[in-house]
């Protein structure tokens, strides 16, 4: 039973009595719900009943976090302290939670506590505060419209939940956690997945026709359909991806332009004109049209999202955000708590830095020492490919090692201009994921910046990092190419397949996804793995194992090194199979290859 099934079950047990009173009744059975919602929380958050009045009255129920209710050694009766995470104002069920929350009594609440929770346990208004320290309804939550619909619904807890039960539980976690001091790129990750999730759930519930355009623009972009209901999920999860991380990506470009001590607050109705990357702009403008927002109920959803991002620490997140590989761990909390299905279904997983570090330098000593190439990544004919670059960061980890190479020839004249030619014209990356696309364009041009090489914004200029899909479109079409419904896909997709079919790429490197259970190959994809499953049959080995993800992309890069380019480099993490079994696969010796294996 789920915690909201078990909550209305709760209520309907005590009304069942014919004995509860209206309001104080049901204390317990709201007090539980948000008891197992706070144990899951970091930090643990306990509610207490009853508060002791502090001057302004007794509050029904009050938030503690775990460490504040923690007896220290040797204490004989604890200090009375403030409910760390506010409080909550109950009433019963016939009354009208907005008009409580605008109440004289909430109000002196709100004065002592800075946050109240108001609820007659089927409306739920959380009274905050702005960033000049006034009350706002920060947050709303309606489990149904009327009072005897409420107790109708209570009477059908399963029914109910599939309705509410998610979506009220991430409204849940977010009051609780809303006064934590928000710093770290992981936690920021975190309130953004909800606000996600939650709009994830809302678009659920509605037909999509509106967006047919954008399904079809993007099925013809990316050479896939979404068919079925995995395909339905995909292209839903995409939708809801490019409006949070576009909406992020342009408070990251935003802060950039307005650094403390500015007090102007991020609107994120600005996003489609901060967004730099053409096709990511298109497809934020088609989706966050404010019609299609409203039909989806959307807006107050971005509108909440704003608002955690003006209340962040920008000072400390943005010196934890630079940091090494801060923005993997950012994006990695974020697809795992808003779609965990999705990132196993595309084989999204961290790479760990050193890991990261370590390939990129075995690339660059055997471009010197094994292709006679001295200057190893940083040499002006060597263009490299990471066909799944997800948040960039090898394609980050080469531009290092390419600036390093520079400033030890001690050109410094050159440095800047050399390492933006080479981010924009010889290190490719290709993602069909919008939110780690969105993120790879923020840390490589964050890179730059701090390496004293920015992309120039009046000139439009962009790395080489493409909305695609790495699987397909490296041969010519037989019949005449389709023109797409949006000029701006059309060009993304033109720039992927010039990389594919025209540059000498001689480094391919990166983490593959790997799902052993990926089923047949696409269409397209339908010859891809002919030659590694040629006489399997006659060794008894199932060669539908061979469809894992990090096969295909294996073949890819088999294809493109020896059969194109004739030599050069592949560095690819694999799965453990790839030693470990009798399908095994092995390489031409006409070009170099090293892969690093973790089970």
């Amino acid at each position: 039973m789920t915690p909201f099934e078990a909550y209305l079950t709760s209520l309907r047990e005590i009304r069942s009595s014919g004995e509860a009173v209206d309001e104080t009744s049901y204390y317990s059975a709201l007090e539980t719900f948000f008891n197992e919602i706070g144990k899951r929380l970091k930090p643990k958050v306990r509610c207490v009943s009853q508060l002791k009045n502090r001057g302004v009255g007794s509050p029904d129920l009050g938030f503690f976090t775990d460490e504040q209710l923690k007896t220290k050694r040797g204490e004989q009766k604890p200090l009375p302290q403030m409910p760390a995470r506010g409080v909550v104002e109950i009433k019963s069920t016939a009354d009208d939670a907005w008009l409580t929350a605008d109440s004289e009594q909430v109000s002196r609440y709100w004065g002592k506590y800075r946050q109240v929770l108001v609820t007659n346990y089927r409306d739920f208004v959380f009274v905050g505060q702005d960033l000049t320290g006034n009350p706002i309804k920060l947050e709303t939550y309606r489990l149904a419209e009327s009072e005897s619909e409420f107790w109708t619904a209570v009477h059908q807890p399963k029914k109910a939940d599939a309705r509410h039960g998610e979506m009220f539980v991430e409204f849940a976690k977010r009051a609780m956690l809303h006064a934590a001091p928000l710093a770290a790129p992981e936690d920021v990750a975190w309130f953004l997945a909800s606000y996600a999730r939650d709009a994830l759930a809302r678009i659920g519930l509605h037909e999509l026709p509106a967006l047919a355009s954008v399904r079809k623009a993007l099925e013809e972009a990316l050479g896939l359909t979404f068919e079925g209901e995995k395909g339905e999920h995909f292209f839903r999860s995409t939708l809801v991806q490019t409006l949070f991380y576009g909406v992020f990506s342009a408070w990251v470009l935003w802060s950039k332009q307005h650094q403390p001590p500015s007090k102007e607050r991020f609107d994120w109705a600005q996003t489609s004109r901060i967004l730099r990357v053409p096709v990511l702009r298109k497809l934020f403008h088609e989706v966050a049209d404010p019609g299609q927002l409203e039909a989806l109920n959307l807006s107050e959803i971005l509108d909440w999202t704003a608002s955690v991002l003006n209340r962040v620490d920008r000072a400390n997140f943005f010196t934890k955000f630079q940091e090494g590989h801060a923005v993997q761990y950012f994006y990695e909390p974020f697809l795992q708590a808003f779609d965990p299905e999705l990132r196993k279904q595309l084989g999204v997983w961290y790479t760990p830095p050193e890991i990261v570090q370590y390939m990129v330098a075995r690339v660059d000593t055997v471009l010197r020492e094994e292709l006679n190439l001295p200057d190893g990544l940083a040499d002006k004919n060597v263009y490299v490919l990471d066909p799944c670059c997800g948040t960039g960061s090898f394609l980050v980890e080469a531009l290092r090692c390419i600036h390093k190479t520079l400033k030890d020839r001690g050109a410094d004249a050159l440095i800047a201009a050399d390492l933006k030619e080479a981010a924009k014209n010889r290190v490719f990356g290709f993602e069909i994921l919008p939110a780690p696309f969105v993120v790879s364009h923020l840390q490589l041009g964050l890179l730059l910046q701090d390496l004293g090489a920015p992309l120039a914004e009046k000139a439009n200029e962009r790395i080489g990092v493409y909305l695609t899909n790495a699987l397909t479109g490296w041969e010519p079409p037989k019949e005449p190419k389709k023109r797409l419904l949006f000029a701006e896909l059309e060009e993304e997709r033109d720039a992927a397949e010039h990389v594919k079919r025209n540059t000498p790429i001689l480094v391919i490197l990166g983490n593959p996804p790997y799902n052993g259970f990926a089923g047949v190959s696409p269409e397209e994809e339908a010859g891809l793995l002919e030659p590694y499953k040629a006489g399997l049959k006659a060794w008894g080995i199932t060669k539908n194992y061979l469809d894992d993800l990090y096969v295909r992309f294996f073949r890819i890069a088999e294809r493109r090194i020896a059969e194109k380019t004739g030599k050069g480099v592949v560095c690819f993490i694999s799965n453990h199979s790839f030693v470990g079994d009798p399908r095994t696969l092995f390489f031409d010796n006409t070009y170099c290859s090293t892969s690093t294996s973790f089970g």
